[in-house]
């Protein structure tokens, strides 16, 4: 018996990916937070979607050639948002930025069979999005791994 895709849950740990990445990779919602939006890049790099990769990558950083390798055999396992404290803490620094946020996340994931951890802390920001008008949204600017 195969899950229906609204009740398939998210694959960055929320409840159900029709309720939580879904509408945003699918164009219907832009994410409020930095959180949520590193919550569905992290869905669709799952999804290996690359056009919702670099609509969501600013346009300062975002790479000219190819986020994902379709060659790779590459395999995603699960999302871990570090400890609410550190996100709260965090947020008392940016106070006077509000447009600008940090997630600091680990993300499993094996190649090969061989696992792997990605530990980063990804630097956010808010700006208007021509393409949409003017409105503003989040952009994934860059990351730091931490040791």
């Amino acid at each position: 018996m195969s899950i229906a895709p609204t009740s398939r849950p998210c694959p960055c740990g929320g409840s159900s990916l029709s309720t939580c990445c879904g509408p945003f990779i699918a164009g219907e919602a832009l994410p409020a937070t930095a959180e949520a939006l590193m919550r569905s890049r992290y869905t669709a790099y799952t999804q290996r979607n690359e056009a919702y990769l670099r609509a969501t990558w600013h346009p300062r950083t975002r790479p000219q050639d190819a986020i994902i390798d379709p060659d790779e055999n590459l395999r995603w396992l699960g999302l871990e948002i570090k400890s609410a404290l550190r996100l709260r803490q965090r947020k008392a620094e940016l106070a006077d930025h509000p447009d600008s946020d940090t997630v600091e996340f680990v993300a499993r994931f094996k190649v090969g069979g061989r696992a792997h951890r990605l530990h980063e802390t990804s630097r956010f920001l808010r700006e208007s999005d021509p393409d949409l008008g003017g409105t503003p949204r989040w952009f994934y600017l860059d990351g730091t791994f931490p040791k």
